[in-house]
C-alpha cells in the first residue's frame, strides 16, 4: 500500500521505545528489539527530514502508585526510563517528549493539545507494545479524531497477544493504514517539506 504522507498535517509518534538507567536492569540481546529499533531510528530520521514533529511518548510510571505496576511489574519507571539513543530524541527542532503514567498517550497528557497546536491530523504509530501502548494510543487517536498509520516492522507485540491481532484491530476499528517501514521512508522521502 503507498500513502501519501502530507509533512505539514503529520506527526509521528515515538511510543515507549525505552531504555532504563537502573543498575540492575538486565538486558539479553534481542534481534526483534533490534530490529524495531532500527527501523524506528530510520523512520525517525526521515521525519525529521521532512519537518514533520516527532513525539516521544514515554513511561515514567511512580513507584507504589501507577496502576499498570499491579499488572505487570515494574517498567518504565519515572526518572530511570528514556527513548532510547539510537532514536537521538530531542535532536530534532521538532522534537518533543511527553511522559506517560497509562498505556495511552493521550490520557492525561498534553499529546493532544500538542498535536492540535502543531495542526496535525494524522499520527504515524511505532514502537510497543503493539497490543498495549500503540493500540490504546491510536484507540484514543481516532476516538479524537485524527488519522492513523501504523508500522508493521517497527511495531512489536510481547505481552499478550499476536502483531497480526493488533494490526487487524487497528485497520478494522480505527481505519489505521498499516504499512512497513521500506513504505514509509518512500513517503516521506516523497513528502514536501513542512515549512
Amino acid at each position: 500500500m503507498d500513502i501519501d504522507i502530507d509533512a505539514a498535517s503529520t506527526a509521528l509518534l515515538v511510543i515507549d521505545i525505552l531504555v532504563t538507567d537502573s543498575p540492575d536492569a538486565v538486558y539479553a540481546p534481542d534481534p526483534q528489539e533490534e530490529a524495531l529499533v532500527d527501523n524506528a531510528a530510520r523512520i525517525t530520521r526521515a521525519a525529521r527530514e521532512a519537518g514533520m514533529p516527532v513525539l516521544f511518548l514515554c513511561d515514567q510510571h511512580i513507584p507504589g502508585i501507577d496502576r499498570e505496576l499491579a499488572l505487570w511489574g515494574e517498567h518504565g519507571m519515572r526518572g530511570k526510563a528514556h527513548p532510547h539513543p539510537a532514536l537521538e530524541a530531542g535532536d530534532g527542532p521538532r522534537d518533543f517528549v511527553i511522559p506517560k503514567r497509562r498505556y495511552s498517550g493521550f490520557f492525561q497528557t498534553d499529546l493532544d493539545l500538542t498535536l492540535r497546536e502543531l495542526g496535525v491530523r494524522t499520527v504515524i504509530a511505532v514502537g510497543e507494545d503493539t497490543n498495549v501502548c500503540v493500540l490504546h494510543t491510536l484507540a484514543d487517536a481516532w476516538n479524537l479524531g485524527y488519522d492513523s498509520v501504523a508500522v508493521s516492522d517497527a511495531t512489536r507485540t510481547f505481552l499478550v497477544g499476536t502483531q497480526e491481532g493488533a494490526l487487524e484491530h487497528m485497520r478494522r476499528c480505527f481505519g489505521t493504514k498499516v504499512i512497513t517501514t521500506g513504505q514509509a521512508l518512500a513517503s516521506l522521502s516523497g513528502a514536501p517539506a513542512r515549512r
